[in-house]
């Protein structure tokens, strides 16, 4: 099995409308691991670990979102696995 670690930055309408709630329910249901959270600058980051086809269904499901966001733009960045994360949890700063 292919392992896999996506970091991404969503924008848009992606605070207010359970972005990073969804995101949470969604990691677990594909068994990915990391953290979301809010930035102060209005996105929204995250960072994805796990097998590979669930990561990649993860950050396609960021490109849309929950049904009240509006992504306007989805960075991408492919970083090495660690394994670092236990589950996927929000990240507080």
């Amino acid at each position: 099995m292919v392992k896999k670690r996506i970091h991404i930055f969503a924008s848009g309408r992606v605070q207010g409308v359970y972005y990073r709630q969804n995101m949470i329910k969604i990691a677990s249901e594909l068994e990915v691991t990391g953290w979301v959270k809010n930035r102060t600058d209005g996105r929204v980051e995250a960072v994805i670990e796990g097998d590979a086809a669930s990561v990649d269904t993860l950050v396609e499901w960021s490109k849309k979102g929950p049904v009240f966001a509006r992504v306007k733009q989805l960075e991408k960045i492919e970083e090495e696995y660690t394994g670092e994360f236990e589950k996927f949890r929000v990240k507080h700063d």
